[in-house]
């Protein structure tokens, strides 16, 4: 049986927590080629003192070793929060052919809140997006994250 959207998001929840468990903002992603994760990743920027190693970013880097290229062609990286322009601009560059995400961002979102990186036309790649996936269990460990640290 195919796995889905939601079942891939329930696992991006999983490393959401994990980096949450670490002292980090939990965002979690996975990239998935042929129904098969060939990368995971989670937020760790505060750990490693590395300002990029955002889930997404963290992901790919763990899929290009995995797969032996920079070029994630036929991919779909899941993540539970919409990427910032940094993210989106590494996702477009690695020609990630679909992004799924779960909650928006509306201060920093670069798949359709903020900006549009993913799909600007002025780019030689638009990567497929679709939001929403799980937004409300997504949304809810974030907010319960910066609650709890105010």
């Amino acid at each position: 049986m195919a796995l889905t959207d939601v079942d891939y998001m329930t696992r991006a929840l999983e490393l959401a927590r994990v980096a949450e468990a670490a002292g980090e903002v939990p965002v979690g992603a996975l990239i998935v080629r042929d129904g098969f994760v060939v990368a995971e990743g989670w937020n760790r920027p505060i750990r490693s003192n590395d300002p990029t190693a955002h889930a997404e970013i963290v992901a790919l880097r763990a899929a290009g070793q995995a797969l032996g290229t920079y070029r994630l062609t036929g991919t779909t990286l899941y993540v539970t929060l919409e990427p910032c322009a940094m993210c989106a601009s590494a996702i477009v560059h690695a020609r990630v052919q679909r992004l799924v995400f779960a909650a928006t961002d509306p201060r920093a979102g670069a798949a359709g809140s903020v900006f549009n990186i993913v799909q600007h036309p002025s780019l030689n790649h638009r990567v497929e997006c679709t939001g929403g996936v799980l937004a409300e269990e997504c949304g809810a460990l974030l907010r319960g994250f910066f609650m709890a640290r105010r």
